[in-house]
């Protein structure tokens, strides 16, 4: 029977463990600390929200509309023309005064290649005689046109190039939006690690401000039992003083660097504060990367990094002025064929009219000096590429030197905090035995506090170095479609 009451006690218990179960779990979930914030986190938010980022992208839509402006040049257009007119005709004033015109309805349109050319129909008003190209009754005619220069402006003129360099505006935008990119990425990658290298320090002065607040409790107590001088006391109560004082200054730090931060953590239109709860250790340090790694990304800078592009896309603009004044050196011979459009010609009919144009500049200073101005800005050109790209190589170069110097630092520091440890910790011991004084103790908690700092700022360097190289290298160039939409 008892065992049969055990059975049955167990089984009304059960469900409430088991439903009391996920409620514990639950609880536990929602006290986790939350995550830490990193800079990958950072960056992304920078792509997502950035106001800067956001109006660097606006130059698509500039480049684009640039791109439609240009097109315009070569659309078809619609014509309608409608033209009268009333005279008396010389050689038979017996028919009185007269009414004639015409109408014409027809669709122009300009090649990029330089030529023009209309099609349509007209529409006789009157006893107007059409002797070309007459169809229906007679008093229509269809309407063929063509404009056709055989040297200034063949395959070359204004309205080419402009389309030209309107293509070019699309990559040109490229490059803005990867250099404001970059900048952008360094610019808080440094601001990330002092933000972490600042609150870092208020905790080593929050720490440094306890001990000398115990301490003073301690030496307050023994100088009442009589176990030390009362100037002890003074003097602990000074060190209080003095590191408190010194974590306010940290705090003011912590919160300036906190500001300077919440200008690349963007929500909702307005710059956010990020929470000192989410504040990351430093991260453990990384392979160099070797001689080859170098010599690759190097390469690849020269290529990739926005400012060495946009001399490019400016040499390929270059080159098209220059191509546009060298044919405006040439003389003018164009071509024309098209129906007559003069009210007067209805006496004799409306017929086409045939012409040759040529025209021959005498001294061309004009065209000359466009020339020499594209030539002189090439030659600017290629002289400024040369040295964007040697500055690429600077740049990588530059933060090499600054990775391995720190590295080196944060050893160093790491040598010299454990080495003034040691002694902070025979100090101590010195002081509880009665053979050192408190103002020993305090010297040597001083040049632990500022070898941990000294280790904090090395850390801090070494990874501003990181991002450094990141951005010599061109790594944050290229960012996602999102951002350039």
């Amino acid at each position: 029977m008892r065992i049969v009451w055990l059975v049955l006690s167990w089984l009304i218990i059960a469900p409430v463990i088991t439903s009391a179960g996920p409620a514990k779990e639950m609880t536990s979930e929602e006290s986790l600390p939350p995550l830490p914030l990193s800079l990958e986190e950072l960056h992304a938010r920078i792509d997502r929200t950035h106001p800067l980022l956001r109006g660097a992208g606006a130059e698509k839509t500039i480049a684009r509309g640039k791109m439609l402006k240009a097109l315009g040049a070569f659309e078809p257009t619609l014509v309608n023309d409608t033209e009268l007119e009333r005279f008396i005709s010389s050689s038979d004033p017996s028919k009185g005064t007269q009414t004639v015109g015409y109408n014409d309805t027809l669709v122009e349109a300009l090649h990029p290649l330089g030529f023009k050319g209309s099609a349509g129909f007209r529409q006789s008003i009157g006893a107007a005689r059409i002797p070309d190209l007459s169809f229906g009754d007679g008093n229509q005619q269809v309407l063929l046109a063509g404009y056709l220069p055989l040297l200034r402006g063949l395959l070359m003129n204004p309205e080419r190039a402009e389309f030209q360099r309107s293509e070019l505006a699309d990559p040109l935008a490229d490059t803005k939006i990867a250099q404001t990119r970059q900048g952008l990425f360094l610019a808080a990658a440094h601001q990330f690690w002092e933000w972490v290298a600042a609150a870092k320090a208020l905790d080593i002065q929050k720490r440094a401000l306890t001990v000398a607040e115990q301490r003073y409790q301690q030496v307050d107590e023994r100088a009442k039992a009589g176990a030390v001088a009362p100037i002890d006391v003074s003097e602990a109560g000074h060190e209080v003083h003095r590191r408190r004082e010194v974590a306010i200054a940290a705090r003011r730090v912590l919160e300036q660097e906190q500001l300077k931060l919440s200008m690349f953590l963007w929500e909702n239109g307005a710059p956010t504060i990020p929470p000192i709860e989410r504040i990351p250790e430093f991260p453990t340090a990384k392979r160099m990367p070797t001689a080859d790694d170098i010599t690759a990304h190097k390469l690849a800078a020269m290529k990739e990094r926005p400012e060495v592009k946009e001399l490019e896309v400016e040499a390929r603009i270059n080159n098209i002025d220059l191509a546009l004044a060298k044919n405006n050196l040439l003389p003018s011979l164009n071509l024309e064929a098209a129906p007559a459009r003069t009210p007067e010609k209805f006496v004799l009919g409306l017929g086409y009219r045939f012409g040759v144009e040529l025209r021959i500049p005498l001294l061309q200073r004009r065209s000359r000096g466009e020339v020499l101005q594209a030539q002189g800005q090439a030659e600017r050109l290629v002289v400024a590429h040369q040295y964007r790209e040697n500055q690429v190589l600077v740049d990588v170069d530059n933060a090499v030197s600054a990775i391995e110097r720190a590295r080196e630092r944060i050893e160093e520091a790491g040598q010299a905090l454990r080495l003034v440890a040691l002694v902070e910790e025979g100090e101590r011991y010195r002081f509880s035995v009665g053979t050192s004084s408190v103002l020993f103790v305090n010297l040597r908690e001083r040049n632990t506090i500022d070898s941990e700092n000294q280790v904090i700022r090395a850390k801090a360097e070494y990874q501003k170095a990181l991002a450094q190289y990141q951005w010599a290298i061109a790594a944050w160039a290229k960012g996602p479609s999102e951002t350039i939409r």
